[in-house]
């Protein structure tokens, strides 16, 4: 539990971390700041120019720690870890899956099928809490639209097909998110989203958000001997973690896009945290991003019903199980994945 819950994240630019017998020692300009056993961290995530020491990072990769390179606006970088242990029985039923189109797309239909129940869900939700009866119609009406695209899913054999009706059903989805918000609608407006780099407030928010949760299902997969590049639902491509973003598309509704209208609406997080850089790309001041971790890092303590397991769970290890049930279905043992959808 620890292991999971206990992620250092630092983002002060100019930090240094090095390591002191079995203490991790944080300084800025050659002053203290913080110290952790090692013992009581799970893994580390840097942001932008944070220098860690060689003894430190040696020392992470022989206990089984990531070390997670962000740029300072929370984008991916490098992932440091130790030796490799996978189950190789496991990857070579992995890879033998891409072969099987039957099973591959039955896969992929239930992955869309849990984003998209998901994201209704927070439509709906949206819907009893909207600000206006002209949001909450709006919401009702988006809500049916990916109530439509789940029911169109089991005709769906064919892998491009599956991606069109996610992708269409994600633009539904993101055409209704301004409904969703109840202060500083304008500061806030998404033109639909975008990235690399984020062109409003929202999207720096959510890139940012989707960041941090990646790095989560990298680390599930990996920790079940899956390997995080070789997915379905996202195509392969050098450097990219298709089966991370797979395991990630049932959480993206519930955990980061969720949180992020929570801290909007909350006026948590307002208009002026955000920077407009030239160019036109928008990213979040420092302030900003410790609230979002450290609500970030609330919400995984938060525990929730899973059906499967019949008991509660925190949050922090929902992708951990889930990526257990995945390899349970590309071994063979389960006719089929069923992603985490809440009551």
């Amino acid at each position: 539990m620890r292991q999971v819950l206990n992620t250092l994240f630092v983002m002060t630019q100019g930090s240094y971390l090095h390591l002191e017998r079995e203490t991790l020692k944080l300084e800025i300009d050659k002053q203290t700041k913080l110290r952790v056993p090692m013992h009581h961290i799970g893994g580390i995530v840097l942001f932008g120019n944070v220098m860690v020491s060689p003894f430190a990072l040696h020392r992470c990769a022989e206990d089984g720690r990531s070390v997670v390179m962000l740029s300072e606006q929370g984008r991916f970088r490098a992932r440091l870890e130790g030796p490799q242990s996978g189950n190789v029985l496991l990857r070579r039923a992995q890879h033998q899956l891409l072969d099987d189109e039957k099973r591959s797309v039955e896969l992929m239909r239930m992955v869309v099928a849990g984003k998209l129940q998901n994201s209704r869900a927070v439509l709906l939700r949206g819907a009893r809490e909207a600000s206006s009866p002209e949001y909450a119609a709006r919401l009702r009406l988006a809500a049916d639209n990916l109530a439509g695209s789940i029911r169109a899913l089991p005709q769906a054999i064919d892998a491009d097909v599956l991606r069109g009706i996610e992708g269409q059903a994600a633009r539904e989805y993101f055409d209704s998110f301004n409904a969703l918000l109840r202060h500083n609608q304008d500061a806030f407006a998404m033109n639909g989203r975008n990235r690399r780099p984020p062109r409003d407030r929202i999207n720096a928010l959510l890139s940012f958000l989707y960041a941090l949760l990646a790095n989560e299902c990298v680390s599930a997969v990996e920790s079940v001997g899956l390997d995080p590049q070789v997915g379905y639902l996202h195509t392969l491509r050098p450097g990219r973690p298709a089966l991370a973003l797979d395991l990630m598309e049932e959480f993206r509704p519930l955990l980061a896009d969720r949180l992020a209208l929570t801290l909007i609406n909350r006026q948590q997080i307002k208009p002026d945290d955000f920077e407009v850089r030239p160019g036109g790309s928008v990213q979040m001041s420092e302030d900003a991003r410790r609230t979002l971790l450290t609500a970030w890092q609330q919400r995984k303590q938060d525990e929730v019903k899973h059906e499967q397991l019949g008991q509660s769970v925190p949050i922090a290890l929902m992708p951990m199980v889930q990526a257990r049930l995945l390899a349970r279905f590309i071994r063979g043992e389960s006719a089929e994945y069923t992603p985490y959808m809440p009551r």
